[in-house]
């Protein structure tokens, strides 16, 4: 099978988690892997090939993003890297012409996918926000955060073939074509053997930490701090406070034997910890809900603290409460990276069998059209706008069946009777109500699945 395979580039959780699925995948298949800012050069290390595109940033300041900084940069970037898109674009058109694409929240694939009407697969965690049903304990006061962030993520993977989300929660799971998965650690995470300590592992990557720097040195405990001087070479020590720069081994040695860990909210590291049974206290970044909906998670779990701010009092709570955390961690396991990497083996199988069909469908109907047809029924249509005998958009155009369409969005009125899919994907019949995904099992993969075309073609009868 030929893959696309996109990963975002804003943080790094995106590239590690990548490159256990991209180890997988080259055995099998030929793969085309797009990527941006730091995740294609991390990625390049170990995928030569990596093509770079353009990808989508965050500007921050003092623990805190800045929406209208957010999109300036990105303007500025799109403006400088639009040619290398297009550049891209034709050569994977060109190169590769795949089958099926895969994105860790990165667009370019997806929108690939839709214009060439190819099933698309996400694996990332952010779809929790869109796909999962949140107790207001999780949300509280910042729903207006959370609404922007859930639609975020509805659009920029709307209509995707499936959504496997990696998780260290397990929230109600209320859309179809939706699996959760034990989340995605790099194979030295996995080989590591914890240990306690004596320290503190501080992991602060946002632009401006002064504030918690600060903190940390009226505590007076010693601590082990990446991300903030990012521009050192070597071990600073400043009092008690040991600035590093950024090293895997070094960073992992720190993290195995650390008393506790301080970060903000990005899911990568804070799933490393609950792996390793490492006591966390959550500071995330400000107007990043994500981050929030993971801190508070790791909160309502019992595997540590969430913050809003950096405080001497949190430090001291957190650390209090050491025992308390440490307890409930030693209740965690998971089965290394097997399940999420079986879900994807699933899907892509799935894919493929929504391909042949394809295939065979446009072959009969190329093999059974007559001579002279109207040149403008090969025209390109919106996604889900099939088109009518007379070349517009409309229900039911002469060569294409449902299966050239991508799934339309999940959520069904109350009481509809529709067909649907289960965690592999495979159409079955199934009943939903609301935008509930029936039948969803302790696994997290919701069954049931609507068909458009189905559903057309039972309204005309």
């Amino acid at each position: 099978m030929r893959i696309l395979y996109g990963v975002c580039g804003e943080g790094m959780g995106h590239a590690t988690r990548s490159r256990v699925f991209l180890d997988e995948l080259v055995r099998e298949h030929e793969v085309c892997v797009i990527a941006s800012g730091r995740a294609r050069d991390y990625l390049a290390q170990h995928f030569p090939t990596v093509k770079r595109i353009l990808g989508f940033t965050l500007a921050y300041e003092d623990n805190a993003l800045r929406r209208w900084e957010t999109v300036v940069q990105n303007l500025r970037g799109a403006v400088t890297g639009w040619p290398q898109q297009i550049r891209a674009y034709y050569q994977i058109v060109e190169e590769l012409r795949p089958d099926v694409a895969v994105s860790d929240f990165e667009a370019f694939a997806l929108l690939f996918a839709r214009r060439h009407r190819i099933p698309a697969i996400t694996v990332d965690n952010i779809m929790m926000l869109d796909r999962c049903r949140h107790d207001a304990d999780i949300v509280r006061q910042d729903s207006l955060d959370y609404e922007l962030a859930k639609q975020l993520a509805k659009y920029k993977a709307v209509g995707a073939f499936h959504y496997i989300i990696p998780t260290f929660f397990r929230p109600p799971v209320r859309k179809r074509r939706t699996t959760l998965v034990a989340p995605v650690l790099r194979p030295e995470v996995l080989e590591a053997r914890p240990e306690p300590g004596d320290h503190l592992l501080v992991y602060q990557t946002a632009e401006g930490g002064e504030t918690l720097v600060e903190t940390l040195k009226d505590t007076g405990l010693a601590s082990r701090v990446y991300g903030v001087r990012r521009d050192i070479e070597h071990d600073v020590r400043d009092g008690h406070l040991l600035f590093r720069p950024f090293s895997e081994t070094q960073f992992l040695e720190d993290l195995r034997t650390a008393r506790g860990v301080i970060a903000g909210g990005g899911f990568t590291l804070l799933s490393e910890c609950v792996y390793l049974h490492k006591p966390l206290l959550s500071i995330p970044v400000r107007g990043q809900f994500e981050q929030t909906l993971n801190g508070r998670y790791v909160q309502k779990l019992g595997y540590g603290m969430y913050a809003p701010a950096a405080s001497a009092g949190a430090i001291h709570t957190f650390l209090a409460r050491l025992p308390d955390y440490e307890a409930a961690l030693a209740g965690y396991s998971q089965d290394g990276n097997r399940e999420a990497l079986d879900a994807l083996h699933t899907q892509l199988a799935a894919a493929a069998r929504k391909r042949a069909g394809q295939r065979h469908f446009r072959t009969r109907a190329a093999t059974d059209a007559p001579a002279g047809g109207d040149a403008s029924a090969d025209a390109d249509v919106p996604d889900g706008s099939p088109r009518s005998a007379d070349g517009t958009a409309g229900d039911d155009a002469p060569g294409r069946t449902p299966l050239d369409e991508q799934p339309a969005e999940d959520a069904t009125e109350a009481g509809t009777t529709s067909p649907g899919t289960g965690g592999d994907g495979l159409t079955r019949p199934g009943t939903d109500g609301d935008d509930t995904a029936a039948g969803t099992g302790g696994d997290g993969t919701a069954s049931g699945d609507a068909d458009p075309g189905r559903r057309r073609r039972r309204g005309r009868r």
